[in-house]
C-alpha cells in the first residue's frame, strides 16, 4: 500500500484521483489481466508542520514553505543516523529552508531558469514569482542554508538549456550543485 502524507486536503485529492481510475482498477482487478489487488491502495496521511513519520532508520518532519496563495504547503527534512536530506516542495524562496537545511547533507530545491524567466508573459511572470524559485533566488538561499550537496529537480527551462541554467546558479553559488535525473544515486 502506498504511504501519501501531506496537508490537509491530501485524503479528498487521493479519493478523487481513484475515482478517476475506477474504470481501470476494476478491468484490472476483475478482467483477465493478472493483477495485484492491493497495489493501486493509497493510505493517505493529513498532516502538520512537525514530525510526520519515524522508524528506526529516519525521522521525517514537515515544515512550510511559501507557494503562494496555497495555504499548507509543505517542504520535508529526512534526519537518519548519517545523513540529513532536506526537500523544498514547490515553494517560492522560504526562510523555513535555511533554518531546516542549516548546512544539511543534501537540499533538493526546485528552480526555474531567470533567463527564461524574463522572456515569459507578464501574467506567468507574476504567476511564477509567486509560487516558485529563481536560479538567482536559489542560489542566494544555498548560500545560507549551505549544503553540501544541492540537487535541482522540478526545473523550469523556458527555452535555456540545462547547462545554461546551471550556469546561472553558478553565477552567485560556488557550492557543489547537480541536475536531479530521475534514478540516480547521490
Amino acid at each position: 500500500m502506498l504511504e501519501v502524507f501531506g496537508p490537509v486536503g491530501i485524503s479528498a485529492m487521493t479519493d478523487h484521483i481513484l475515482a478517476a481510475y475506477e474504470q481501470d482498477i476494476r478491468i484490472r482487478i476483475d478482467g483477465l489481466e493478472p493483477a495485484n489487488d492491493r497495489g493501486y491502495r493509497v493510505n493517505a496521511h493529513e498532516v502538520d508542520a512537525g514530525p510526520i513519520y519515524a522508524d528506526a532508520n529516519v525521522i521525517v518532519t514537515a515544515f512550510s514553505v511559501n507557494h503562494g496563495s496555497w495555504p499548507n504547503a509543505f517542504g520535508y527534512k529526512f534526519l537518519s543516523d548519517d545523513r540529513t536530506i532536506v526537500i523544498s516542495g514547490d515553494t517560492r524562496p522560504s526562510e523555513s529552508i535555511v533554518e531546516q537545511c542549516n548546512g544539511c547533507d543534501v537540499l533538493i530545491h526546485e528552480v526555474y531558469s531567470q533567463a527564461g524567466f524574463a522572456t515569459r508573459a507578464p501574467e506567468w511572470q507574476r504567476y511564477h514569482a509567486s509560487f516558485h524559485t529563481s536560479t538567482y533566488e536559489l542560489a542566494e538561499l544555498a548560500n545560507r542554508a549551505r549544503p553540501q550537496l544541492l540537487i535541482l529537480y522540478h526545473q523550469l527551462l523556458w527555452g535555456q538549456s540545462e547547462e545554461q541554467l546551471l550556469a546561472e546558479i553558478r553565477e552567485r553559488y560556488d557550492g557543489r550543485v547537480v541536475w536531479g535525473r530521475d534514478l540516480q544515486v547521490y
